[in-house]
Parts: C-alpha cells; structure tokens; sequence
C-alpha cells in the first residue's frame, strides 16, 4: 500500500515538469482511514509546496492521517515557509518519504524535526524512482552546475545530412515532435554559432498545447550572431551568446543594444570554455541544458566530459556519402578502447524512429545519484 500511495505522489509530482526550476518536482497524498482524502503538487518556484496544498485540501481530515511525499518536507524559510512546521500543526501522525532532500539547506533536517514532534518517519519508499523525477534538480543542488541532455539525430548509417547538408528531416515528426517537449522541461537549450549561421533558428518551443521556451545559448567566441537573427530579435526568450576575450568590442555592443546578454568566457584551444560558462550558468539557476547543436558542439561537449544523458534518435534511412557529416565532429579518439562509455540504457520507438536513451558513465554527480537512491 505504500509504494501504491507513493506512486500516486510521483503522477502528481510529474504534472509540474519543465516548471519549478530551480526547486525540485514534489508530489504528496494523504491517506486517513485507508482513504486518499488530500493531493498536491509543487507547481512553480515561490507558489506553495505539495504537503501545503495537499493539506488546504485535506482541511480537518489531515489530523492523525499519513502523508506520502516524494521528497524530505522542507524544514527552512524561504520563498515559502517551512513544511514541516504545517505538518506538525494539522496533526499529521505519520510520514512517508521516498528520498532525503540532497539540498545542505534541509538533507535531514526535515526528517529530524518531525521525529522530535513525534510523528512517526519512513524513508526510502520508492527512491530510485523518485531520485529519478528530480535528477535535474539533484545535480545542480549538489554540484551548482545544471544537468546536461544532449540530443542528436542521425540516419542508420550515422549521417546527420547529405554531403550538401541537407538535413530537412532526418527524423519524423513524431521525433520533432518529442524534440520540441524536451524544449518545453529544459531550462536552456545550447547550440553553436555554426547552427546560427546556417539555420537561423528561433530555439523555441512548437507544441499543440502552450509550451514554455527555454533559454537560448549560443556559443559564439568572435560575436558572429548576426543582429537581424531570429534570436536576437524575435523577443520569445532570453538569449545569452557566450564569446571569448577575442570578441570585436563593437559586435558586442550592438549584441547588448538589441537586448541579449553577453558573457565573456575564459577560453581554451577550441575557443569558449564550456566548463566556465557551465559555472556560470548554474549560477545563474539554470538547473539544466538541452544541447542541440551540430558536430563541432557536440565533440567539444562529449570531450569536455559534460554530458550527463544523451537522447539519440535514428532514422530507418540511409544517407551514404564518405563527405556527409555525422553527429560527433573533432578529431576523436585513437584508440577504440578510450570511447566514451553509456549506462541505464533505454530503447523506445517515436514515430518510426528509435530513442536510445543514455547516461554517460563515471560522470560527476553520480555518487549523489547513488545517495539519493537512484542507482543501486
């Protein structure tokens, strides 16, 4: 019965997905009498936490009831005040929890305030599942740097475009379609000035229902970003361009006349330093990033070991050609043995293309993950 309560806690926690970054996804149920007679989601930062609104909706049915939430009741003021604090005054006998808060800010202070009011604790229901839920948010909390997705598409010979560079479309729309979600829960979606150049894209998010845009980063060492770019100038989201010390002075000022956000980067041989503006911008609370970009991007990105997951797509088409360009550019590696090396894979069909999803294996974070329960 507890991993059934607790599995409706996580539903609910999902309802909220691409909105409560910097905060992490949090479901709760409340469970009186073998009855659910309270739900609640976090839904956005600074609005109020699953256990208070699954409370307002319990009411008096809360006291000497069992609360199931997905992650450690908050135990500090913030934008919002304490949930355990509301929890211990609605009478709440018991408390089931399905991971510890990796946040310093609570990591148990939660779970200790409540034992010390006498309401009875469990932890650990379901918490691979629920380290799961809130990956994003445990690697920014526990590092400050945000989470990398990168996604790729190729054809089954591992073409991205022709030898001309076509490359409209290499996936089907169902595929697009789930690119363009991934858009909808990232805070930040990345590419290179190569893509900028070439494509002109706008990096918003074109869903059927109303999707959220993620912020644009452009990797642009010499300020190339053209003013008449859709990035810069159709105003939809915030566009950061990350440049190098190299940058002319006169590109960047007429990059911040038109609105855009310039962050000038240390730079290494391949021009900005991934890892620096990585820094920055979890800094600045973007918990996450989806990389988007072509195969200069993605080599530096792979090789700069910043990836956490990959979302790969492959088409049931073959392109050919010894000058069509694959996913990965750079040099690579000399040895087949120093590849980099995948986890936790998953196969699913999209459409009539394959998602091989992935975690890049020994990256940094991953002993948290462990922590929390996510990997056993």
């Amino acid at each position: 019965m507890d991993e059934k309560y607790m599995k409706q806690a996580l539903a609910l926690a999902q309802h909220a997905i691409g909105r409560t970054s910097p905060n992490p996804m949090v479901g709760a149920v409340i469970v009186r009498d073998g009855r659910v007679v309270g739900e609640g989601w976090h839904r956005q930062a600074g609005t109020p936490h699953a256990e208070i609104n699954a409370l307002q909706q319990a009411g008096d049915l809360a006291n000497n009831a069992t609360i199931y939430v997905t992650l450690e009741p908050c135990s500090h003021h913030g934008r919002t005040g304490p949930c355990v604090e509301a929890l211990i005054a609605a009478g709440i006998k018991k408390v089931i929890i399905a991971m510890t808060d990796p946040n310093p800010l609570v990591a148990g202070r939660g779970i200790s305030r409540l034992r010390e009011a006498g309401i009875e604790v469990i932890e650990g229901v379901l918490a691979n599942e629920a380290a799961k839920l809130n990956e994003v948010f445990i690697k920014w909390i526990s590092t400050k740097k945000p989470f990398v997705l990168l996604k790729s598409a190729m054809s089954l010979d591992g073409k991205i475009a022709t030898y001309t560079g076509h490359s409209k479309w290499v996936t089907g729309s169902e595929a697009r379609a789930y690119g363009h979600q991934l858009r909808d829960t990232y805070d930040a979606i990345l590419v290179g000035i190569g893509t900028v150049l070439a494509d002109n894209p706008s990096l918003t998010t074109r869903l059927t229902y109303q999707g959220k845009n993620p912020i644009r980063v452009i990797i642009d060492s010499n300020a190339r970003t053209p003013i008449d770019s859709n990035v810069v100038t159709d105003g939809l989201a915030r566009t950061i361009i990350a440049v190098t010390r190299e940058a002319p002075q006169e590109k960047l000022d007429g990059l911040l006349a038109c609105g855009v956000e310039v962050i000038v980067c240390k730079e290494n041989a391949k021009g900005v330093d991934l890892s620096y503006l990585f820094k920055v911008l979890g800094e600045q609370q973007i918990t996450s990033i989806l990389i988007e970009g072509g195969a200069t991007i993605n080599a530096s990105i792979l090789e700069d070991n910043l990836v956490d997951k990959v979302h790969w797509f492959i088409a049931p088409k073959i392109i050919g050609g010894a000058d069509a360009p694959g996913p990965i550019g750079g040099k690579g590696i000399a040895d087949v043995n120093d590849a980099k090396l995948f986890e936790d894979i998953h196969m699913e069909s999209i459409g009539e293309d394959i998602l091989i999803s992935a975690y890049v294996r020994n990256r940094e974070g991953r002993d948290v993950y462990r922590t929390c329960g996510r990997i056993r």
